[in-house]
């Protein structure tokens, strides 16, 4: 089998609002919409967890951050999970990661420490760029560059920003003459065009007199919504006026400019890998930018920060887009199933590839970062999403219910519209069934019990449900017996003590 390579690529805080083939807006995203023209768009692609570290524990694990343990901002995988890497290297992929990584649960730059499962001649992560940078530097990077006139007195061009030393390093991956002679996945991750939003001088330039129409979002006055969305809105005002419009230069330049280093990297690629590869670009959730009065990110499913670019673009093919929902859960397990790797049990999701019936996904939502209690603390939220339907639990707040079809601003919750219950029940079920095949560790009671749902009962015992098969770990054993678990099973006795 003439196995293919990978080159993964990710952005950090670029929804498909932000991308110019899903938005519609003049965003320059020219690479980016050049790989869609050529591959296969996702036009439903939804985040794991609209927060970074939880989303990138779906995308490089394949499950879930609540049962991988990063449930938020800096906590890392428990040491029986595996990642992309190693699924890749043990099966003799040659496999680098360079750029952002923040899943070693230390802070948000890393440590600086390669994970075994990737080459250590490449590895660039945020604590190897500031290990290139002066304490002067460093300052300038994280508060001081913040207008042209900063750039400019700091004669700040691409070479000083982490985007385009992380391009430089994948290119000279590219063009290393023994690339050809293993298979490869390389993974290449910006921050860009996440805070502090450091670009040349030319790209702000671009976008001082230039507004984003946020349409009728911008006029949610959050009456109907969970009371946490009203208290985010509170204490983080929108800079959204009564025009609807957003106005954020910097935000817009580095989306701009991280554009144009994707562009770098994908045209690196020499005539033979470009035969021979799969380009796969997506990043991990968006920005509100003001949409429902909210800015940033957190516990809110709305697209602004949910609905994430996928793009995968084939070494040879038909360029099509995909409408039926899918999630970045589904990502490893389609890149196993390209590269001829099994697919272990643990991973729940599917090889979106291969044909999709109607289906639904699902997004987490737990804390925002374990430091401090910004962003309200302990949230947590389930989210189910359909061809056609959102439904949102809010466990300590009020539920969501919106039409895709027919309010793509999601304005109008219809959680308590008697018209829509039967379809609103379904969604509930389908989702509580979903967070107990994947053995979601907050599942309780309380999911199933909302004011709108009169016919459920409180479910105290359930089945006992193993861990799923690794591929990796030793076998799981049965607390009563010893031996090897036998699969799911309703447990009917008694707790000991």
């Amino acid at each position: 089998m003439n196995r293919p390579n990978f080159l993964f690529i990710m952005t950090d805080t670029q929804a498909t609002n932000m991308v110019g083939c899903y938005s519609g807006k003049p965003l320059n995203t020219n690479n980016i919409d050049r790989l869609a023209e050529e591959g296969i768009r996702f036009n439903s692609a939804y985040t794991c967890a609209p927060v970074c570290t939880p989303a990138r524990a779906g995308l490089f694990t394949g499950i879930y951050s609540s049962q991988s343990g990063p449930w938020t901002n800096n906590l890392a995988p428990g040491n029986n999970i595996a990642t992309m890497g190693r699924y890749f290297k043990e099966a003799g992929y040659h496999t680098c990661y360079i750029g952002k990584w923040h899943l070693d649960g230390h802070d948000y730059f890393g440590t600086g420490i390669c994970p075994p499962e990737w080459d250590a001649d490449y590895w660039y992560d945020g604590a190897n760029y500031l290990a290139e940078l002066t304490d002067q530097q460093i300052g300038l990077w994280r508060n001081g560059l913040n207008s042209i006139e900063d750039l400019r007195a700091n004669g700040i061009d691409e070479t000083f920003t982490w985007a385009h030393r992380i391009s430089h390093r994948a290119v000279d991956f590219l063009r290393q003459p023994v690339r050809d002679e293993q298979p490869f996945l390389l993974v290449v991750s910006y921050d860009e065009p996440h805070h502090p939003f450091t670009c040349p001088v030319e790209y702000l330039e671009k976008y001082q007199d230039f507004y984003y129409e946020l349409g009728d979002k911008a006029h949610d006055t959050l009456e109907d919504k969970p009371e946490h969305h009203r208290l985010w809105a509170q204490a983080m005002p929108s800079p959204v006026g009564s025009d609807g419009r957003y106005h954020h230069p910097l935000y817009f330049a580095c989306n701009d400019f991280v554009d144009d280093q994707i562009g770098r990297v994908i045209d690196a690629l020499t005539p033979q890998q470009r035969q021979n590869t799969w380009v796969i670009y997506t990043s991990d959730h968006g920005e509100m930018m003001g949409a429902h009065q909210l800015i940033s990110k957190g516990a809110a499913m709305y697209d602004d920060i949910t609905r994430i670019p996928l793009i995968m673009r084939p070494p040879q093919g038909t360029p099509h887009h995909v409408d039926t929902p899918v999630s970045h859960i589904d990502v490893l397990p389609t890149m196993m199933a390209l590269a001829g790797i099994n697919k272990p049990a643990i991973l729940p999701g599917e090889n979106i590839l291969n044909g999709l019936s109607e289906r639904g996904v699902m997004m987490e939502f737990n804390r925002y970062e374990i430091e401090h209690d910004s962003f309200g603390g302990f949230i947590p939220v389930r989210c189910w999403v359909t061809d056609r339907y959102k439904l949102v639990i809010n466990l300590f707040t009020s539920d969501e219910l919106y039409d895709r079809a027919n309010d793509a601003s999601e304005r109008v919750n219809l959680i308590n519209d008697p018209r829509y219950a039967a379809v609103r029940n379904q969604l509930h079920d389908a989702l509580l069934e979903y967070m107990d095949t994947i053995r979601d560790p907050f599942r309780t009671y309380q999911w199933r019990q909302r004011p709108w749902r009169q016919d459920a009962s409180p479910r105290w015992m359930g089945a006992f449900r193993p861990r799923p098969d690794d591929g990796h770990s030793p076998v799981v054993r049965d607390y009563d017996t010893g031996l090897p678990t036998q699969g799911v099973k309703v447990e009917e006795k008694k707790q000991k003590f």
